[in-house]
Formats: C-alpha cells, structure tokens, sequence
C-alpha cells in the first residue's frame, strides 16, 4: 500500500486538464504513441467538441521513480463543470492528492476556486501546476502570485508545465509520488468500497467504479450495497487501464472496477458503499447524497408519431446517466411528450444534444423551470415544477423558490455592468474580493429561476468571455411569484404558461403577446392574444383577421346597400371567432424561449 497514489486533477474547463493526463500516461508508457490521441479519457464525442470532460474516468499507472521505487499511481479524471459537482466531490473523496492546473493566461477563475475548496475540505495534498506557459500571452508571475494567495503555498512548490510540448510532466509525476499520501487503511478490517462512478455496459450490465477504503474485494465474493441494500454477487474484479484488466482481488488502497451482474446503472448509486454480506461493516462510508434535479423542461417529438421512440431513447440513455429523471406528460399545444429532470443547464443541453445525435430524436423544449415549494391555505404543501399544475391564485398562502449561491470572477474592469445584470436578475449582494489588482471575485445569492436561462449568455457578453460564474445550492426562500396565463381566443394555451416574479409580469406579458402577434398568423377571424394572472388579465393584442373586400361589386349608390354588407360580414366572422381554432406554429414556443429581460 505504501506505494500506491491516487490522485485527481482538478481545473476550470479548458485550462489543459485532459491534455495534461494524456501527458501523464505517455511518460509512464501507459498508452503507446500509436494509441495516443488528445484528450484521451474524454471518451464522449461531446465531450472532445466541447473540450468539457462529463463524465469521471479513472486510470491505473506504473511508475518508476527517479529513486528507483515502483509505483502505483492511479488518476481519476473529474468533470469540471459546476452541474456535476456532487460526482466531483465523490472522485475526490477517492483520492489523497489532486493536481490543481491553471492556466497560465487565464489565471484563477471561478471554478477553479469552487472545486479547489472542495478538495481542501476533503483533505487532500494539492500540487499547483501552472500550464500553457509556453503561450506568448503566457503570466506566470501573476498567476503564481495568485495561486500563492489563494492555497498559501511557496513559489518553489508550483510546477510549470505546458501539456502541448509536455514540459514539466516528470516534475509532476515526481511530485505526486514525493508529495501525496499513501493510502490509509486496513486489509483485515470488513470491506468498505466507495463508488465513484459508474458506466453501462451492454453485456455485463453496469459496472462500476470503485475505491476500496478497508478490507478486500475478491472474485465471487457476495457484496451487498448499503443504499439499496441489493444482494449481489462479484462476478469480476479487477484493475482501469485504457480497459477492464481481470484482477483475482482488490486491495485496501487500490481503485478498478466492480461487475456484479446489476440490471440498471441506477442501482450503483456514486456515493454509495460496497460491503460483504457475512462479517460486514457496519456504517457506510460518509457523504452520500442523493442527486435532485434542479432544472426541468418537457421534451416533445416534433412529430407525434415519435413518442414510442422518444421514451425508448430515454430508456437507454437513462442507462448512462441516471442523473436525468422523466416521466410521461401531455399538453394540449404539443402532443404527448416526457417532463425531464436534469442538474442544470449544461446538463439539459448534453442531454437533448445526445437525444439528437446518438439516437437521431427531433425535439420541441419546453420553457425551462425550477421546483417550487407552494403552501396552500388549507395547510398543504405541494411540489410544483410545471406552471400548467400551479394551484388557483386564491389557494395560494405563499411560493418558496430555490437560491444558489453565486461567484462570478471578472475583470475588474466590467465590475459595474456585471453588478447591473445580477441586479436586473434579482441577485442579492454579497461581497466582492479582489484575487489582485485586476480580477475581483464577486458573491452574490440569486434565485435559481433567474439563472437556468439566459444569464450565462450575457454574463459572457459583457464580459467580453473573460467572466466565469460558479454556484451552489443554498435553500428555499419565499418570494412573490405569479404564474402567466397566455390565452388566444380565451383558450389557455398550456405550453406557453410561465412562473414569474410579480415585478417583472407586466413586462413579460406584454413582450410576449406582441411576440405572438407577430408569429401566429392571421386567421378568417380575429385573434384575442391576451396574458392573464389568474382571471386579471395584463395584456392583450389583437390579430386582425383576413377579409374579403365585399364592397367591390357596389358601385356608387346608397350607403345603406354597402352598411348592409358590412354587416353581414362581420355576423359572419362573429360566427367563425365562435368555432374557430387557432393553429400556433412551431416558431411562437421556440421564440417564447428567446424573450430577452
């Protein structure tokens, strides 16, 4: 055990985390030039196009050192983006050590700073490597005074590296091993393994990723989950390379893999705890937490006929990611279709992204939303996270709506105009810190309904791209929220339905009905397009109907001839308004969603 390692990297998104491993696993000859391709644990297509790692990863070395010691050395690659946080906080509760890289252009930033806290709660040795300084635009004294202030380490422990040319790789490898604890733990105490992912594969069901902490995993051992409490037996152990290598058993210390016949990835829950059947442990590893979704937003098939197609796409994707839920909806407007789940907003776009292109779906999204804790006055408590099922205005005692708490990272220069956007976002004032003279650090506590929206968009617009945002989860709060009726023809139209802030309902009404009035065509007769809050309505426009010039075969002669037509036309148009439905196009609830504040 004394010379095993394991170790993370940590980084904001795009400061060379994935190159740095590929650099890690060619200078210990874990893949051969020929199998060498970039960002080689990024094993999704999106995550190579969007330079993002999704999901963990974990990776066995074999390391000699420069004193001559054979090592051990086990990576876990982590996601960096703020919507996988909990899986991060389970890669890194695997590990002793994490390699904190930052760029050396960008300098700190935002998520570099959440997660690096993160692995200081949990206790681990962090080694700072400051890449890319090989770049032109390259501040390695700036940035290494950053690094200094922010984890008070000395200037001679920060390595710098640049993955692309790999200098500054055997500097780290030599550090992981010098500087990382070897893991503690005790091979005859009871097995307790902690699961830090899990992937599905099609033949052996799922298989997960797994850190033994005490004890020993073998072969054929029956194990038991402590969430579930399933039963199970360990068909095949063993060690992560570039693939699954047989092991007879796995030590206290050692990270690989565990195949036990489970059906559904759902049942190997991160977090959770493997132990043994006879001779247990008897308390689970800490940390576990269950997943919730934070953001929702139904997903329809353009075409209806789609809708078996859809829910089986789901079916098999759920098997990669059971972090998304969904369940079966329908809407008057839109057909039948799914109400998903999913951690933020990065997620509901990987996953509608992955609905299209691995399983060729073409999708309609609804408006995305929070959960809403709603009190009524008869003392019940429900759980609303679609507008359609918002009680009567009347049944309403008061709406709790979850915060998170926010840190934006900027340059100081576009300080004012990030403070004005997160006041229009209804954000709360916190306090801001200065990293050095030039970038500030801004707190702030907001409404997770302002953010899921458009609020990263204009945060990197003012910023010129140079901000970068971070949140977490805080609690509920009260707030004064209505919902938003959209009607046509005194029909609510549910699709459209939104929640609001009070202060902001009148403007949200009147964009959108004069958004629809341009969109929904002109009919036989005319369209009422109204906004309502309850039975108040806020905003109305009109669609003028097409008509028919009647008057064309009157030529001169008495007015009450051409009244006469007139009339009867407009009887006629009364008559239709009465019948008539109107059909909305696809592009008025695409550009609901494109509503600008």
């Amino acid at each position: 055990m004394n010379n095993i390692r394991n170790f993370c990297i940590i980084a904001h998104i795009d400061h060379g985390k994935s190159t740095i491993a590929d650099g890690l696993l060619e200078f210990t000859h874990t893949i051969s030039k020929r199998e060498a391709k970039e960002q080689l644990l990024d094993s999704l297509d999106l995550e190579r196009e969007r330079g993002i790692t999704i999901k963990s990863h974990a990776i066995q070395m074999k390391y000699e050192s420069q004193d001559g010691g054979h090592y051990t050395l086990n990576l876990i690659d982590t996601p960096g983006h703020v919507d996988f946080s909990y899986e991060v906080s389970r890669s890194l509760a695997a590990c002793e050590g994490a390699i904190l890289i930052v760029d050396a252009a960008q300098g700190v930033e935002a998520q570099t700073i959440s997660n690096l806290y993160m692995a200081i709660d949990a206790g681990l040795e962090i080694i700072p490597v400051i890449n890319k300084v090989d770049l032109p635009s390259a501040m390695v004294d700036v940035v290494s005074h950053q690094i200094m202030d922010l984890i008070g380490c000395k200037q001679e422990e920060i390595i710098l590296a640049s993955a692309k040319t790999r200098l500054g790789i055997d500097l780290i490898l030599e550090a992981v091993v010098k500087r990382v604890p070897a893991p503690a733990g005790d091979e005859n105490a009871p097995l307790q393994a902690l699961v830090f992912d899990s992937v599905f594969d099609s033949y052996r069901g799922a298989v997960a990723y797994v850190r033994i902490f005490n004890g020993v995993l073998k072969e054929k051992d029956e194990i038991r989950f402590f969430i579930n409490d399933k039963k199970l037996l360990a068909e095949e152990v063993g060690t992560l390379k570039l693939g699954r290598i047989k092991a007879t058993e796995l030590k206290a210390g050692n990270v690989g893999y565990l195949i036990a016949g489970i059906k559904e990835i759902h049942e190997t829950k991160v977090g959770d705890t493997v132990t043994h059947v006879k001779n247990g442990a008897e308390h689970p590893l800490p940390g576990y937490k269950d997943i919730l979704p934070m953001v929702f937003s139904g997903l329809y098939p353009t075409n209806t006929d789609e809708y078996e197609n859809l829910r089986e796409a789901l079916e098999k994707y759920r098997l990669n990611d059971s972090s998304v839920s969904y369940e079966p909806e329908t809407s008057v407007a839109l057909g039948f279709g799914f109400r998903c789940g999913f951690l933020g907003m990065l997620h509901m776009e990987i996953v509608q992204e992955r609905l299209e292109r691995e399983f060729g779906q073409s999708l309609i999204t609804t408006l995305p939303n929070v959960e809403y804790w709603v009190y009524k006055k008869n003392g019940q408590k429900i759980v609303v996270d679609n507008p359609a099922d918002m009680p009567a205005v009347g049944d309403i005692e008061k709406v709790e709506e979850p915060y998170v708490k926010a840190q934006i990272v900027t340059p100081s220069e576009y300080v004012g105009n990030l403070m004005q956007l997160a006041m229009d976002k209804r954000g709360i004032y916190k306090n801001t810190t200065y990293i050095d003279p030039t970038r500030a650090d801004l707190s702030y506590e907001f409404p997770l309904s302002e953010i899921i929206f458009d609020f990263y968009d204009k945060l990197k617009s003012i910023s010129r791209g140079y901000a970068s945002f971070d949140y977490e989860f805080i609690g509920y709060r009260e707030s004064d929220l209505v919902k938003i009726d959209i009607l046509l023809n005194n029909e609510k139209v549910d699709a459209l339905s939104i929640i609001v802030h009070e202060k902001k309902s009148y403007d949200w009404g009147r964009k959108v009905c004069s958004k629809l009035k341009e969109l929904i065509p002109s009919q036989m007769f005319e369209i009422a397009v109204q906004a309502a809050i309850g039975s108040k309505v806020i905003s109305r426009t009109n669609i003028k109907a097409l008509r028919k010039n009647v008057l064309a075969k009157c030529y001169g002669g008495d007015i009450s001839r051409k009244r006469k037509l007139l009339e009867k036309q407009k009887e006629g148009k009364k008559r239709m308004k009465q019948v008539g439905n109107v059909e909305i196009p696809q592009e008025a609830f695409l550009a609901v969603l494109q509503i600008e504040d």
